[in-house]
């Protein structure tokens, strides 16, 4: 006999973002405080249901506008996994699709729908709170996932404008990482990765000694070798 719809348990979906930006040396992510139960007055990611209407990527990017007011993450979207654990909002079933979004000089967000308060918080101490939903984990993951990226991809030029120096590279892996890398040996790894960084033609000083190269992203975006993450 032939399913019908009633066979199957209804359930809800949702979308939940992790959006990493670099301000002031140190990686933040952006948080919510939510207005409504449940977890009221509790920080969570942003994030919200899909309706009927929409696919998930724009989804992602509605509830992104209207909890934070962020309009648009110029550098990397990455969907970063799918959760579903029966008990993970006492709603009613509801499996999540989280997003990865990572971007340079995203602006100060402002609260909107039922957000209390948006911010950027350090994820060092983002990771101590306890977040809403199993947005804790959610987030270990996503720093998980950019913290191996790093390893073999160009995922650090997200971080950075259209133009910046092999410093300015350096300076994403120290804050993502949390640990200081050889200036000689990482400038020697990146710049010998044929592909990977375009010069500009153009220099930046910085401070005393010589000007640094400004490079592009290039057509690479495979470290090889890659940069491990071990001091």
């Amino acid at each position: 006999m032939p399913s019908t719809q009633t066979d199957y348990p209804a359930f809800a979906v949702t979308v939940d973002l992790v959006v990493f930006t670099l301000r002031g040396g140190e990686l933040n992510v952006l948080l919510v405080t939510r207005g409504e139960a449940p977890f009221a007055g509790q920080p969570a990611l942003p994030g919200g249901f899909v309706q009927p209407s929409e696919n998930l990527d724009a989804a992602a990017r509605r509830e992104l506008t209207e909890e934070t007011s962020v309009h648009e993450v110029g550098g990397h979207l990455e969907q970063l996994g799918s959760y579903g654990d029966p008990d993970r909002d006492p709603r009613q079933r509801v499996v999540t699709v989280a997003y990865l979004a990572l971007a340079p000089d995203l602006p100060e967000p402002v609260a909107g729908t039922d957000a209390a308060a948006a911010f950027w918080l350090p994820v060092a101490k983002a990771i101590e709170l306890p977040l809403a939903f199993d947005h804790a984990q959610i987030l270990a993951d996503a720093l998980e996932r950019a913290r191996a990226k790093l390893e073999y991809t160009n995922l650090a030029t997200a971080f950075c404008p259209a133009e910046f120096t092999v410093s300015d590279l350096r300076e994403v892996y120290e804050a993502i990482w949390g640990h200081p890398l050889d200036p000689r040996n990482f400038h020697r790894k990146l710049t010998g990765t044929a592909g990977l960084l375009i010069d500009s033609g153009k220099v930046r000083r910085d401070g005393p000694g010589r000007p640094a190269t400004v490079f592009r992203a290039g057509p690479t975006t495979t470290l090889n070798p890659p940069i491990t993450r071990e001091p």
